[in-house]
């Protein structure tokens, strides 16, 4: 059975990406998108060689989505017996391949649950007028592209709420796999007494509060891995970060996966700020390692962390941010393995055969359905 997947763009390497080139490993499929950064794909651990750009697009909203809508609605693939669409922006892909399935991460963030918040903060008042008709346009297309897919699975029941609320569809959840593991480490890691961070530097995940509230915690320290965009708001965001950033706080822009691994077996606790997490990786992936999370009560966190793997804030601010590790700081200082057990349990239900076994069951169910109508 050969596979094609379809991805908005793999030149800035975060989760969705990561889910992308594991479902493209294990399923020996190739995968199509716009912008490509091989080196970085290759520091990820994939070989690369199953990823073909078909074209390049602007690195600044909105002409880099709307180009890679374009791009994808006009692809014409043969030779492939699946399509699977990995990328929000890529969903137009749908036009020329059947049968095929898309991995909703989330509707299109901007357009949808989080169109006031992007409206109010990073649009102009006067060219708001701009924006509202670009997202009204775009919620049309999106609509009328997604009536053409066979079936949706959802990364979350967060995604899966969304999926129906925005566009009328019910989904499965099938939740993302966990590729990174303290198995995979080559080498013994010693605690380094620090917190880390593992986001997009990008406004919605909310990384200045964890500036300000580390600016108040001057005998702890904090590493952030902050993959980021060339975009125009991307670098935007990212100077003010490092503006704000106090002097115990270490910025990495980017590391490579074995680089990552050995932040997450050398950390005392994970933080992460994002605003309704469709599902989020990497608090799963820290907990992978035996490490407990600090997160905001919302989105996707509610379903992966729990009192036994964690601290969630209700109503996330700076100073409730504070108080969580100063708490999980006095927890740990009493006994350091307090979360370790519960942490590697709960990151058990994320597997990769999990995951790759419920794609595989839909794919062959949407296949039978095709030989039954020819």
């Amino acid at each position: 059975m050969k596979v094609a997947i379809f991805h908005n763009y793999m030149d800035n390497i975060g989760g969705a990406e990561v889910v992308s080139l594991v479902l493209a490993q294990e399923l020996g499929a190739d995968i199509y998108t716009t912008n490509a950064d091989y080196t970085k794909i290759k520091k990820m651990g994939f070989s690369g060689d199953n990823v073909h750009s078909i074209g390049s697009i602007p690195i600044n909203a909105p002409f880099r989505q709307q180009l890679a809508l374009y791009k994808f609605s006009a692809l014409k693939l043969t030779g492939y017996d699946f399509y699977i669409i990995a990328g929000d922006w890529a969903v137009s892909a749908v036009n020329h391949h059947r049968p095929n399935l898309w991995c909703a991460h989330s509707p299109i963030r901007e357009i949808w649950d989080l169109y006031t918040y992007t409206r109010n903060r990073n649009v102009p008042p006067h060219t708001r007028w701009i924006f509202d008709s670009w997202v009204y346009l775009n919620r049309f297309l999106t609509r009328r592209y997604v009536k053409k897919i066979n079936v949706i699975v959802s990364s979350s029941i967060t995604t899966q709420k969304r999926v129906k609320k925005y566009l009328g569809r019910d989904t499965e959840v099938v939740y993302p796999p966990l590729f990174l593991s303290k198995d995979k480490l080559t080498k013994k890691i010693k605690p380094g007494g620090y917190w880390l961070s593992v986001n997009r530097l990008i406004d919605h995940k909310r990384v200045d509060m964890q500036m300000k509230a580390f600016s108040q915690l001057p005998d702890e320290k904090l590493i952030v891995v902050g993959c980021s965009e060339q975009s125009k708001h991307f670098k935007e965001y990212r100077s003010y970060i490092k503006r704000i950033k106090p002097s115990n706080v270490k910025i990495f822009s980017w590391v490579s996966n074995e680089k990552l691994m050995e932040l997450y077996a050398g950390c005392k606790g994970f933080i992460t700020t994002s605003k309704d997490e469709d599902f989020g990786l990497t608090p799963v992936e820290a907990m992978a390692f035996g490490k407990p999370v600090i997160a905001p009560y919302e989105g996707g966190y509610r379903e992966t962390i729990t009192s036994k793997t964690g601290i969630l804030i209700d109503d996330i601010n700076e100073t409730k941010l504070l108080a969580a590790i100063k708490k999980m700081n006095a927890q740990l200082e009493k006994k350091p393995n307090r979360y370790e057990k519960e942490c590697l349990k709960q990151a058990k239900k994320f597997s990769t055969s999990i995951f790759i076994n419920k794609i595989k069951d839909n794919i062959n169910q949407q296949l039978k359905r095709k030989n039954r109508t020819r």
